[in-house]
């Protein structure tokens, strides 16, 4: 009797094991799981950044993205028991670097183009110490591109293609990204729209293309520290920059206060790098659902 009776509490307490198991492997579930413990690491390095300076402060961002990073591991491993290939250190500084490249032709080239429109003249900031620049500049689009690709690219792009596909993952991330930006100074609903299509679209492609998140944090903090290094707002937040910007004409060929971000010209021209980065992504997808499950 007393063996049937034990025998019956284990089979209950292995069903209550496996409902709990079932629910941290919901993909809403591990998905905000995930968030809100990289949310709460980067909280606490901004109160700490917030009183450093100079090189300290930017330690501090590094050691900040390397837990966040680790949070990420953990939740995808325990939580959602999956691997992380997307971290995965192999070819991470190929990938970063090749994103930075990106990021950094995408924004000058954005910027060239206004500027020829007549929409951007530049000066020299004389007054500007170059490596407190370039420091205020890194250290945000550091901690910008590492928390956010986290989040969006990450666990949000992943959650959102295990429940309803690839398609869906990039219309969600790319949504939500572009609201996320609606509280920044100056933005506008076409600012949203616009980050919608040249940031959440652009970072996706990248992400469905080099299937890494190295290669998209590299494009995303180059991005916002080329912009920053040119004095131009990013994404509403002002720049101390090693120039000053006067802006001209209209703030559709501008952005205005919201900065380059919500001029039409970086979202005509991240549809140029989207639509191949999709491509690649979509073909490079169909090779490997051909190849033998061992190779995939």
């Amino acid at each position: 009797m007393k063996k049937k009776v034990y025998g019956k509490e284990l089979r209950q307490r292995g069903r209550k094991l496996s409902a709990w198991s079932s629910f941290w492997r919901f993909p809403i579930v591990w998905m905000i799981a995930g968030a809100v413990g990289i949310i709460l690491i980067d909280t606490v390095f901004r109160q700490l950044t917030a009183q450093a300076e100079g090189a300290v402060s930017l330690i501090f961002t590094l050691v900040m993205g390397f837990l966040a990073i680790l949070v990420y591991k953990l939740t995808l491993t325990f939580l959602a028991r999956r691997s992380t290939p997307e971290i995965s250190g192999q070819r991470a500084g190929t990938e970063a670097i090749l994103g930075v490249l990106t990021g950094t032709i995408f924004i000058t080239g954005s910027v060239l183009i206004i500027a020829a429109l007549g929409g951007y003249s530049f000066q020299w900031a004389s007054s500007a110490d170059p490596s407190t620049v370039l420091i205020s500049s890194v250290k945000p689009a550091l901690e910008g591109a590492v928390i956010e690709e986290l989040i969006f690219r990450g666990l949000m792009f992943q959650a959102m293609d295990t429940w309803g596909g690839k398609p869906l993952a990039l219309a969600v991330t790319s949504l939500f990204f572009g609201a996320s930006h609606l509280g920044n100074t100056g933005a506008t609903v076409w600012s949203a729209f616009a980050i919608v299509l040249e940031a959440g679209v652009l970072l996706g492609a990248a992400f469905l293309w080099r299937r890494n998140l190295w290669f998209t944090m590299g494009l995303h903090l180059a991005w916002n520290t080329m912009e920053g290094l040119l004095g131009i707002p990013v994404s509403g937040h002002a720049a101390a920059g090693l120039f000053t910007v006067k802006m001209n004409g209209d703030a559709l060929l501008t952005g205005g206060d919201f900065g380059l971000e919500g001029s039409i010209v970086p979202v005509a021209i991240s549809l140029l790098f989207s639509v191949p980065m999709l491509i690649a992504g979509a073909r490079k997808r169909r090779v490997d659902a051909g190849k033998p499950s061992a190779l995939k």
